[in-house]
């Protein structure tokens, strides 16, 4: 019978596995069990929620492979004891891999961004766990970002004290992957200049310039960050409007155009 385990890693691939919150001191209890058993084991999750950290975790001296490298991974199974699997149902031919693991008797630790139902799959790994997403585990996401923010000093130099990601709503789209960009970009842009910033813009719309409607279709670029900064500062449109020198109805109406860009801010 197959166990599912609902557990949380709060580690990506550029991180060590953490325990920051509950659910990932329970993650590393379940690990370190599993660690014991010579058994097969699929971890379920979003990208991005550590299930690679996780399983390197289990198996430390494993190499990984991704099962869309089918005939690499064919190869390492033929002279290996275990492996790490990413995106095993990502594989082109799953039935020859599965028979592939079978006659090797490899100990495998697979990867999958979803929890799929497949016979093959439940034979072979008796063990299921399933890592939540950063979006349920506030302590992690606090830990991943002083992570993030070092790494970033130690790329881009500049103050990491005077750094601060108050007044941005954490970006856990894609998770520890889209927190990790999210903090670069903002440390990098932290002491960027008006014309740097200018030229990032600029390079930008160079390729995209041609048709003849550019201006109103690339207005809310500059519309939007104004927007969202003054929201956030002043936490009123009736003062935004007035420190903006704009009517409320004219505001109103930008805001409305803008929607899509600043749902999380009205």
């Amino acid at each position: 019978m197959n166990v599912v385990v609902l557990v949380a890693a709060a580690a990506v691939d550029v991180t060590k596995f953490i325990t920051s919150s509950e659910a990932s001191i329970q993650a590393k209890k379940t690990a370190s069990l599993l660690k014991t058993l010579n058994v097969s084991a699929l971890i379920t999750g979003e990208i991005g929620v550590g299930k690679k950290t996780l399983a390197s975790f289990i198996l430390p001296d494993a190499s990984i492979y991704d099962a869309s490298d089918f005939d690499e991974l064919l190869i390492a199974l033929e002279s290996s004891n275990e492996l790490i699997i990413s995106n095993i149902d990502k594989s082109p031919n799953l039935q020859r891999l599965i028979s592939s693991i079978q006659e090797n008797n490899v100990r495998i630790i697979a990867t999958s961004s979803q929890l799929f139902l497949n016979d093959i799959i439940d034979e072979l790994c008796s063990i299921k766990l399933e890592l939540p997403s950063l979006r349920d585990r506030d302590e992690d996401v606090a830990f991943l970002i002083d992570i993030f923010l070092e790494e970033a000093h130690k790329l881009f130099g500049g103050s990491k004290e005077t750094f601060s990601l108050e007044h941005i709503n954490p970006d856990l789209s894609k998770n520890a992957h889209s927190l990790r960009r999210q903090v670069m970009i903002n440390f990098l842009l932290e002491d960027i200049k008006d014309t740097e910033l200018m030229d990032l813009i600029g390079n930008y719309l160079y390729d995209k310039l041609g048709s003849k409607n550019d201006y109103k279709e690339y207005l809310y670029l500059y519309e939007v960050p104004l927007i969202k900064a003054g929201i956030n500062k002043f936490k009123s449109q009736l003062q935004l409007s007035d420190k903006l020198g704009l009517n409320r109805n004219t505001l109103r109406k930008k805001i409305s155009d803008n929607k899509q860009y600043l749902e999380k801010e009205i």
